[in-house]
């Protein structure tokens, strides 16, 4: 799915808004936050598997963070000028929806912070339940 048109019809305002037009929820808002149970986080666009639950952690940014990306490796990245700062987007490599940013100063020894809007992000536990941020 490419057209922006099939994006409206699938994704809610607020999603198509974060994920095609890149941009940012509010901090302290998306529902995975706080998430806690083991599983996998997945594009909200296309259901890559983008990070696991053993890479989250509680940056008190204000929105899931994570210290790698997963072993499927689907998350790229891209230079991003806007809003008058220097940071690195990260973007599913499959659908090029956008997630949020990584910076260089997460609190493990990865030493990175994926810091992800949750709006971007489906939860799937271990159980196969499926949430959607």
């Amino acid at each position: 799915m490419t057209d922006n048109t099939d994006w409206k019809k699938t994704l809610t305002d607020d999603e198509y808004h974060v994920t095609r037009q890149a941009g940012t929820e509010r901090p302290f808002t998306g529902v995975l936050l706080n998430e806690k149970r083991p599983g996998e986080y997945l594009c909200k666009c296309c259901g890559a598997v983008l990070f696991t639950a053993d890479a989250k952690f509680d940056s008190h940014c204000g929105w899931p963070s994570f210290d790698r990306q997963s072993d499927d490796e689907n998350v790229e990245y891209h230079q991003d000028n806007s809003h008058g700062m220097r940071r690195t987007e990260i973007v599913c490599k499959s659908c090029k929806a956008h997630l949020g940013h990584v910076f260089p100063d997460g609190p493990t020894e990865t030493g990175q912070r994926y810091c992800v809007n949750s709006l971007s992000l489906s939860f799937k536990t271990e159980k196969d339940e499926l949430v959607r941020g």
